[in-house]
């Protein structure tokens, strides 16, 4: 079955229409932005100053950009493996590490799926009372029934139209580029110096502090970069992927620091860290009225409600085809009559409704979501990077002619490696605890998947993984029974 996918999808690319680097750069720009930008200036705001929030973007565009080189290079030297970003880690470091990466990542879009449900319930909150933050039953009770509706759709074999993604597309870049303008015309220089050090002592390991407290919001709004170098298959030339990846990248990470900097010369930082979300929307109300409020939130509505659609079909194909290769257990691989992958989408719409009834206990649902999905997203990443590293010591897919190549792949990649590290750090014991007590039931699959195989179960270190795991998670239910770790 795998062949068989795999020959589809070379066949569907080769007759699929070629284009330019502008329109790969487009591409890899509408991958990025998502409903996080709109949350920038609070998130920030609550966090650091000016001067945090450029070392910030400065370290986030820096890693980020290796990781987005990283699945670059795997796609090229590894172009057999197309089958979703746990292929690296299985190929790698064995299936128990595949089948964790494809489990974290279904996870945290999961996750993020509950962010971008309860960011629309905050947004519509606008226009209907009772929603509150997206977090009031009111608002859990809408997005419930909002769920299941794009469940029925997508059941139906209902799937994202191009005019769709104009319109999403439009939503999401409309508002943040007239957001730029007009703070900028409103721009106070005096406001922005008062900004800049973040109200904190002037102190290396202050700015330290403040940097590591915006590490996971960065990742967060990159969440999805990986998807670049899917769009390799779409370009006239090889060249131009890199070009379009750069251009795409650095578009993207200049309307995020935009976003970010222009909002501590409208408002002073205490403000940006009490402003509800989306907090673009009280910075630019604070600039024109009302209707600047309204003008974010409407675009936000648009905005997140369509990434929710493209995420719950992506979703279900992260669950889809490891079934289809023996990673997952086989009842995740069954298709209606529709065409649609209908066990993974239950499991992924049910999952997506026990999370929406968390948010009922955490304490601020936004920015819990927000952090829970970017710890879990870190894991299928870092192990994508070690692959690469692990590919660039034994030379696997480089010539002899390619040393000087294989040299700067292997920089690269032993950056993001770092770059990854540091992310976990920045998430601290909390989050990644949290994220054991995800992964950690995830075993039972992976047993029921390979005692379909009839194969060995564990191998001596993969149990001792799997031992470690299930620990670190009963620690975190036990950290959080206690009241040491707060919901």
């Amino acid at each position: 079955m795998t062949s068989d996918v795999s020959a589809d999808a070379r066949a569907g690319s080769s007759a699929a229409p070629k284009v330019g680097v502008l329109t790969l750069a487009a591409m890899v720009v509408g991958s990025m932005i998502g409903g996080g930008i709109f949350t920038l200036p609070s998130n920030f705001g609550g966090a650091t100053g000016v001067l945090g929030a450029l070392i910030a973007w400065t370290v986030a565009g820096l890693g980020m950009l290796m990781l987005a080189f990283v699945f670059q290079s795997l796609a090229m030297r590894r172009p057999d493996l197309d089958n979703g970003i746990y292929v690296y880690a299985q190929a790698g470091f064995g299936p128990y590490a595949g089948f964790n990466a494809a489990w974290g990542y279904w996870a945290s879009n999961v996750v993020g799926n509950v962010f971008f449900m309860v960011f629309a319930m905050a947004s519509i909150g606008e226009f209907v009372p009772g929603l509150g933050d997206g977090s009031t039953l009111f608002a859990v009770l809408l997005a419930s029934v909002g769920v299941w509706t794009f469940h029925v759709l997508i059941s139906r074999g209902i799937r994202q139209a191009a005019v769709v993604n104009r319109i999403v597309t439009i939503a999401k870049l409309l508002p943040i580029v007239v957001f730029i303008v007009l703070a900028l015309v409103s721009f106070d220089a005096g406001t922005f110096g008062d900004n800049f050090w973040g109200g904190r002592s002037h102190t290396l390991g202050s700015l330290f502090d403040q940097v590591t407290d915006t590490m996971l919001v960065t990742t967060f709004v990159f969440l999805g970069i990986e998807g670049a170098s899917v769009y390799s298959r779409l370009a006239q030339r090889r060249e131009d992927v890199g070009r379009a990846t750069l251009l795409g990248f650095v578009s993207t990470l200049a309307l995020f620091a935009s976003v970010t900097l222009v909002s501590y010369g409208v408002l002073p930082q205490r403000e940006l860290a009490a402003a509800d979300q989306p907090s673009m929307g009280a910075v630019l109300e604070s600039v024109v009225g009302s209707w600047g409020a309204t003008f974010i939130s409407i675009g936000v509505i648009i905005s997140v409600l369509g990434a929710y659609l493209a995420w719950t079909l992506l979703n279900a194909e992260v669950l889809f085809m490891p079934a289809r290769t023996d990673v997952m257990p086989r009842f995740l691989g069954r298709e209606n009559a529709s065409g649609t992958p209908i066990a993974a989408l239950i499991t992924t719409t049910v999952s997506v409704q026990l999370f929406l009834l968390l948010v009922l206990v955490v304490e601020d649902a936004l920015d819990f979501m927000l952090d829970l999905d970017t710890a879990l997203t870190l894991v299928p990443y870092l192990l994508a990077a070690a692959y690469a590293v692990k590919l660039a010591l034994t030379r696997e897919g480089f010539g002899p002619e390619e040393e000087k190549v294989r040299r700067k792949e292997l920089a690269v990649a032993l950056l993001a490696c770092l770059y990854s590290v540091f992310l976990l750090y920045a998430a601290g014991p909390k989050y990644l605890l949290l994220g054991c007590i995800i992964y950690a039931p995830g075993a039972i699959l992976y047993v029921v998947a390979r005692r379909e195989q009839r194969q060995r179960i564990f191998t001596p270190p993969e149990a001792v993984g799997c031992v470690i795991l299930s620990l670190l998670a009963m620690l975190g239910i036990v950290l959080i029974g206690n009241g040491t770790f707060s919901l």
